[in-house]
C-alpha cells in the first residue's frame, strides 16, 4: 500500500535526523548533544515496543481479540508519555511524530502472527518486558522535563509518570489492580531512577553517562525485587475485638 510505505519512509527519515550529529571539532567530530538525542529517540522506540509487548502479553492472558491487544499495546506504549506532555503543556510526542503509532501497529501484527508462541511465554516474562519499559521510560520522562527547565522534584515525578501512567491504564483495562498500586516496588524503582539521573546532571556528569546509570539502577532495582520477592510494607486496618470481662 502507498500509504502504508510513504508513513514508513518519512518514519526512517526521522529516524535518521535524529541520529544526524552535528560537527565540533573540538570532539572528535560529534557533540555529545547529538549522541545523547540519538540515545534517547531509540530508547523512547525500545520502551514503545517494550511496553506495547506487555500490553499484548496481558491482552493473551486476559482472552482478547485483536483488537483488544492493539488497545492495551497502544495506552500501554504511549499512555504515560501523553500524560506526561499534557502536564508539562508540550504537543504530545506521538501527534508531531506518528512513527510511534506505526511502531505498535508493526509490534501488534507480528504478536498476532506469533500468537502460539506469544501464548506459551512464560507468565515472569510480563513483569520482565514491563521493568524494561519502566526504566527507559523513567529516565526519558526525567530527561524531557530538564530539557523544558522544569525544576528537578517535577523531573522526578515526570519520569515517574511516564514510567508508570501507561502501565497502571493497560491494568485498569484488563480489570487487574495496576502494579503501582499493589506493595510490588515498582513506583520506587521509577523515582530512584529519575533521582540518579537529576542527580548527576545537576553535578554535570557527561549526559549518555547519567541516562544509562539511571537506566540501570531502575532496571536493577525492579528485577531484583521481582527475583528476591521483596515488596514494600502493607499496612492494613486491623479491628480487634475487646475481650469479655468477667
Amino acid at each position: 500500500c502507498p500509504v502504508i510505505w510513504r508513513h514508513c519512509a518519512s518514519g526512517c527519515a526521522r529516524i535518521a535526523t535524529y541520529f544526524r550529529l552535528s560537527v565540533d571539532t573540538g570532539t572528535n567530530g560529534v557533540t555529545r548533544e547529538g549522541d545523547l538525542t540519538g540515545l534517547v529517540y531509540w530508547m523512547d522506540m525500545a520502551g514503545v515496543i517494550v511496553f506495547a509487548l506487555s500490553g499484548v502479553i496481558l491482552a493473551c492472558r486476559s482472552r482478547m481479540d485483536p483488537f483488544g491487544m492493539l488497545v492495551l499495546a497502544a495506552v500501554t506504549g504511549i499512555g504515560g508519555g501523553t500524560l506526561r506532555d499534557l502536564v508539562l503543556g508540550v504537543p504530545v510526542f506521538w501527534v508531531a511524530d506518528p512513527t510511534y503509532l506505526w511502531v505498535i501497529l508493526i509490534t501488534v501484527s507480528i504478536s498476532i502472527i506469533g500468537f502460539h508462541y506469544i501464548h506459551r511465554l512464560s507468565r515472569g516474562i510480563l513483569p520482565v518486558a514491563d521493568a524494561f519499559g519502566l526504566a527507559l521510560f523513567a529516565v526519558i520522562g526525567a530527561h524531557k522535563a530538564l530539557t523544558l527547565e522544569a525544576s528537578g522534584v517535577v523531573a522526578v515525578l515526570m519520569g515517574l509518570l511516564t514510567g508508570t501512567g501507561g502501565g497502571m491504564v493497560r491494568d485498569i483495562l484488563a480489570r487487574r489492580v495496576p502494579m503501582v498500586l499493589r506493595e510490588e516496588i515498582y513506583a520506587t524503582a521509577a523515582i530512584a531512577g529519575g533521582v540518579v539521573y537529576v542527580g548527576l546532571v545537576a553535578l554535570e556528569v557527561d549526559a549518555v553517562i547519567a541516562v544509562g546509570l539511571a537506566f540501570a539502577v531502575t532496571l536493577g532495582t525492579r528485577l531484583a525485587a521481582i527475583y528476591w520477592h521483596r515488596a514494600l510494607p502493607v499496612f492494613a486496618w486491623v479491628e480487634i475485638e475487646p475481650s469479655d470481662k468477667a
